[in-house]
């Protein structure tokens, strides 16, 4: 008989944000952490927004197709790392 392998839970996933108007700013971080990193790239242009939440809650809920879209809105791009 074989041994089934156990496998770890996984980790929280991590992401991988990319700022469109600065390309230098790619950075691997958490759901938790994309609220701050996403604030702080806006926060040099001025700009404050109620959909840098948004974006991190489509993500957490898995619901790519929203978040995708208010990551154009945001010029940010958003993979799974």
């Amino acid at each position: 008989m074989s041994r089934l392998a156990r496998h770890p839970h996984p980790a929280c996933p991590t992401y991988v944000l990319t700022d469109r108007l600065h390309r230098e700013r790619t950075v691997c971080v958490t759901a938790e952490e994309i609220t701050d990193t996403v604030s702080t790239w806006l926060a040099t242009l001025g700009v404050q927004t109620p959909l840098v939440d948004e974006l991190c809650r489509m993500i957490r809920d898995g619901a790519w197709a929203q978040a995708h879209a208010i990551a154009d809105m945001l010029s940010v791009d958003v993979t799974v790392a």
